[in-house]
């Protein structure tokens, strides 16, 4: 079973925190079912930035990324060479510690007036 280790996060995850998961599960939504309220205006669907994370320790051992979600990667504030959208993260065997960055780009809430 691996152990999601999130970094502290000012507004999402303030203390930081450990997360057992099942291998195959996407890591956004391990996030969001504990009780981390990562945004994802896309509803999962690779269409957006807003669940960009940055994969400290594991990234190696992810599957590699395809080229929908390397193209939405490029849009993304903060944008290092280990990050993913965790909405496309299948979780394997592999340990992972994550960073959510400060900032996200949400063009759908941004936009509104």
């Amino acid at each position: 079973m691996p152990r999601i280790s999130v970094l502290p996060h000012e507004e999402l995850c303030p203390d930081g925190k450990v997360i057992e998961a099942m291998p195959g599960d996407s890591l956004c939504d391990v996030l969001l079912g504990n009780g981390i309220p990562i945004e994802h205006a896309c509803e999962k669907s690779c269409a957006c930035t807003t669940c960009h994370v940055i994969v400290r320790q594991g990234f190696d051992a992810l599957h590699p990324s395809e080229e929908k979600e390397d193209d939405m990667l490029d849009k993304a504030w903060g944008l290092e060479p280990n990050s993913r959208l965790s909405c496309q993260v299948r979780l394997k065997n592999d340990d992972l510690v994550i960073e959510i960055p400060k900032y996200t780009i949400n063009l759908t809430k941004e936009g509104k007036r």
